[in-house]
């Protein structure tokens, strides 16, 4: 039966992705607000290191799974964040039919796991359902100018049927379900090979290699750093009522690359030169979230701006990039479970 989300602290909540990236940050902030967290995370893409520091908390438990095979928890959920899926280009077409699965497959057993325990539920979707806009800024009624059958369609399609599940379920009163769509995050904790504009142009320029940028540079991007972010996830998930539609969250600061890339080598006493190459296929070229649906109903707006945020993620990456740990992950991901052998039903 539909639960509706109460605010509140002492929730038992399962973060699927939750050794990665954005997910190990939003494992921290639950933590901090004292609810119980059970991450769920293959490695395929997720870091050991990003939990490391949550091993021995006592309201922290890790289960190392694949969502798309995922079955019953032994105890009781009362939320369940869904960050379960590779999230750069180079990660989601390394196996592209996993990432569809993993989209359509995995969030089908996650909203089943929430509607048997009466949780709610946060699917993190993404900008990319936009496409390549031809609507500027993106606001939440635009159905977008995505290729179905393009390099990126595994991801853009996929979280698109992923969007569609949480709302069938929706409005058929089973499961109290939520839709962020998340544009560029960045901060603390990426990955140095993750292919993402921000971490690809400082870890270049903190190791004196040409930056790179992918075709004329004038394309557009708007940049939210982590901590906003799971802010917005946070009071997305526990507002009330149901805003019954996506809500984009991202920072609708707009940046071109050429931009961001002068900010970083003023940024990095050692960067070296910048090199353009062609840019690859379906890239869309400007991208800007309309957030005013977030003000209004969460009361929620990004408070880092890119100088800062920025800053402190070249910190980061001048720090640990040189630490046997950071080097463990770069290393090529886990072997995941073929499509073949996943067990596929709810």
């Amino acid at each position: 039966m539909l639960q509706r989300t109460r605010n509140g602290k002492g929730k038992t909540v399962l973060v699927a992705g939750g050794a990665g990236f954005v997910g190990s940050h939003l494992c921290d902030a639950l933590l901090a607000r004292g609810d119980r967290v059970i991450c769920v995370d293959s490695y395929i893409t997720g870091s050991e290191e990003n939990i490391r520091p949550l091993m021995n908390h006592p309201r922290f438990r890790m289960i190392e799974a694949d969502v798309c095979s995922l079955r019953e928890m032994d105890e009781p959920v009362d939320q369940v964040y869904n960050l379960a899926c590779a999230a750069s280009p180079p990660q989601y077409q390394a196996d592209p039919v996993h990432t569809m699965m993993t989209c359509v497959a995995g969030t089908g057993n996650l909203l089943s796991l929430a509607e048997q325990h009466g949780a709610s539920f946060l699917q993190a979707s993404t900008s990319e359902v936009y496409g390549d806009p031809e609507e500027h800024p993106q606001r939440e009624d635009y159905r977008g100018n995505v290729s179905c059958t393009g390099p990126r369609a595994c991801y853009d399609e996929g979280k698109r049927a992923a969007e569609a599940l949480c709302f069938d379920m929706l409005r058929a009163g089973k499961v109290d379900a939520r839709v962020a769509r998340i544009f560029n995050t960045y901060g603390p904790r990426m990955q140095p090979n993750d292919g993402r504009i921000i971490s690809n142009l400082l870890v270049q320029a903190i190791s004196g290699t040409p930056l790179t940028i992918y075709g004329t540079g004038e394309q557009t991007r708007s940049f939210c750093f982590v901590s906003d972010l799971v802010a917005g996830l946070m009071a997305l998930m526990n507002v009330d009522p149901n805003p019954e539609g996506p809500v984009n969250l991202g920072n609708p600061g707009e940046f071109t690359i050429n931009e961001l890339a002068a900010m970083v080598v003023e940024m990095v006493p050692n960067a070296s030169e910048i090199v353009y190459r062609p840019l690859p296929q379906d890239d869309p070229q400007r991208r800007r979230p309309d957030i005013s649906k977030a003000k209004e109903l969460l009361t929620w707006e990004p408070k880092i701006p890119l100088s800062e945020g920025l800053k402190l993620t070249a910190d980061w990456f001048v720090t640990t990039l040189g630490t046997e740990a950071e080097k463990k992950a770069v290393q090529p991901v886990r072997r995941h479970v073929p499509v073949a052998e996943m067990q596929l039903g709810a």
